[in-house]
């Protein structure tokens, strides 16, 4: 497993409330020197929500009144065909992300950084992908075996796309896999077993040579998350810290292998943030941490294989709203590191 060992280096999701790339990595490197991450800009463009930003040359694929879908009066043995050879030849540059889809990644890429630790990117998942496009008959293409395939193979070509270029400012690469939707995983929304969730967020993972990460920004069962060749869990520490003590065992185990957890701790809730503080949010996120302790795992071990984010997407707070989430951020992981280090 590649080197983990973050000591509570602050990151975030990806999102930001920005329409203006360049002002949107600005932000980004003022704070987060150490580890950047390029900034989605889904109030920019409708091609840069969550759903559309990785579909282009998704087979059948069909842009129409601010929303995609999957035309399957079209032919799609050629373009299927097409996909599956680039696949097959890991012909990642055949399946780029273009700057009219991912504005914030193209600015990001031609800016200088200061040897960073690291460089994050993020794709949406395979699950979340899923389910949020539909075919031409209002089916979600997850529960189709043939499209749903051909989804995890798409966002694996264009995972290895975004490593590569990534590459360029760090050698030390982090994709997360965004995976929302697994928040749904065993209720009447989301009927899909377990073999075939881990095997769709496999293949995705297997495109990904460098460090790797699954965020989900709700409860979920985590032991499917902790059980995948994943290197970093993110979840929504702030909202859901329980969720995750349930399985101390599991945790412990992923930890031993050399895994890291990435702390979403900071609300992005414009109510929330004003409510914090730098100490409010160090004991939020020891209380977080102390279930684990009691487990046998030591709050070191917790800190030095930890990240520390926002809960979640930033995207709809406001920009100054933005700017002082990442303030609070920066400063709880300085706090924790001196406490700890």
């Amino acid at each position: 497993m590649p080197d983990t060992k973050f000591n509570c280096l602050p990151t975030i999701i990806g999102s930001m409330p920005h329409t203006d790339p360049e002002k949107a990595c600005a932000l980004i490197n003022h704070y987060l020197m150490n580890i950047p991450a390029w900034p989605q800009l889904p109030k920019r463009s409708f091609r840069e929500s969550m759903s559309v930003q990785f579909s282009q040359g998704f087979p059948g694929i069909v842009e129409k009144d601010n929303c995609i879908y999957v035309d399957r009066s079209e032919d799609l043995d050629e373009p299927l065909e097409e996909l599956y050879t680039a696949y097959l030849d890991n012909d990642i540059d055949k399946y780029p992300v273009g700057a009219d889809y991912a504005a914030g990644l193209h600015t990001f890429l031609d800016q200088t950084y200061p040897k960073p630790k690291a460089v994050k990117g993020q794709i949406t998942g395979p699950i979340s992908w899923g389910l949020s496009v539909t075919d031409d008959g209002k089916r979600a293409i997850l529960y189709d075996d043939m499209l749903s395939d051909a989804t995890a193979k798409l966002l694996r070509l264009k995972a290895g796309w975004q490593e590569k270029e990534l590459s360029k400012i760090s050698k030390n690469t982090i994709i997360f896999i965004d995976e929302p939707s697994m928040a749904s995983y065993g209720s009447a929304f989301f009927s899909l077993p377990r073999e075939r969730v881990v095997s769709l967020l496999e293949e995705v993972l297997g495109g990904i040579n460098n460090i790797k990460g699954i965020h989900c920004c709700g409860n979920t069962d985590w032991p499917i998350i902790l059980d995948t060749s994943t290197d970093i869990l993110s979840f929504d520490t702030y909202n859901y810290a329980e969720s995750l003590t349930l399985y101390p065992s599991e945790v412990k185990q992923f930890l031993d292998r050399g895994g890291a957890i990435a702390w979403g701790i900071v609300p992005n809730a414009e109510d929330r943030l004003s409510a914090e503080t730098v100490s409010s949010l160090k004991d939020r996120l020891e209380e977080a941490m102390a279930p684990f302790a009691r487990n046998g795992i030591s709050f070191r071990q917790l800190v030095e294989q930890g990240l520390l984010t926002p809960s979640c997407s930033l995207s709809l707070l406001t920009k100054d709203g933005a700017d002082h989430t990442l303030e609070l951020l920066v400063g709880l992981s300085q706090e924790i590191r001196k406490r700890y280090r």
